[in-house]
């Protein structure tokens, strides 16, 4: 079998759209399953009462709201609901009311974890609701495949700049051009500390890992030239995520990331 390389690769709309939804819903599955497993937490003498969180909300009315919202039976109404609207979305694919529903939903839930759970996968899940919000809305003033075209150049282009700017980020930072960050967000990992003589500390790997880390990631953008250049980029990406996950546990990057890939092949293929 040989693959001929003169030939341009264009991943169609209908599947980019499709393997998007798939992904995003399970990537949003995943999360609302975890926040179930967490309801012990969020009652009673929990970690993360309402009793508390709810002094940060100054305006009286919306507070009063929220609480009504926030009470254990009406926050597993919501879970349940968000649960079905992403059923909804696997099955039948996107449409304003499962989108909708799931964008105000998610802010809700931000709101309950004071801006963010999770931090960058809180981002990127919010970045993808808006990218489909932009394309359910947009379709009842123009073709939907111009607003499909929106959103999804909307969600590569937040995707994108996120790697390119984590990269800048290390770029400038001296601990990371030397390579010592490797060592000490490892030693901070879930099956760190290294152990002496461990040979993720030799300094040519750690040096070489974060060079590699960085040139990758500053290197993001030039993933929309083709969209070969794209799916090798996101392999990388799926690659440096699961290594995330590994070493971290940080489980909603992976699939938080992952859903943002059919956006980003697909824009690549409209130069």
């Amino acid at each position: 079998m040989t693959v001929d390389w003169g030939t341009p690769f264009v991943l169609s709309m209908p599947l980019a759209i499709r393997s998007l939804e798939l992904l995003f819903a399970l990537s949003v599955g995943i999360q609302t399953v975890e926040f179930w497993r967490l309801r012990p937490a969020m009652q009673n003498d929990g970690l993360w009462v309402w009793a508390i969180q709810r002094k940060d909300i100054p305006t009286p009315w919306i507070r009063l709201s929220l609480d009504a919202l926030f009470t254990p039976k009406m926050f597993n109404v919501l879970l349940l609901t968000r649960l079905l609207a992403l059923i909804s979305m696997a099955a039948q694919a996107c449409n304003l009311l499962n989108v909708g529903f799931l964008f105000v939903s998610n802010l809700a839930m931000l709101i309950r974890w004071r801006g963010a759970f999770n931090g960058g996968s809180d981002f990127m899940t919010l970045v993808v609701l808006t990218g489909l919000l932009i394309a359910q809305v947009a379709s009842y003033f123009t073709t939907s495949e111009m607003a499909w075209r929106a959103g999804l150049w909307y969600i590569t282009i937040q995707s994108i700049t996120s790697y390119f700017m984590s990269g800048s980020v290390k770029l400038l930072k001296p601990e990371w051009r030397d390579g010592s960050a490797m060592t000490i967000f490892l030693n901070a990992s879930i099956h760190g500390p290294l152990r002496t003589g461990h040979w993720l500390r030799k300094p040519w790997l750690t040096v070489t890992g974060s060079w590699a880390f960085i040139l990758w990631e500053c290197a993001a953008p030039l993933a929309l030239l083709e969209a070969r250049v794209a799916l090798v980029f996101c392999g990388i990406a799926a690659f440096f995520h699961f290594l995330v996950f590994w070493f971290f546990g940080l489980n909603r990057f992976f699939w938080a990331w992952i859903s943002t890939f059919p956006a980003i092949v697909w824009c690549s293929g409209q130069f």
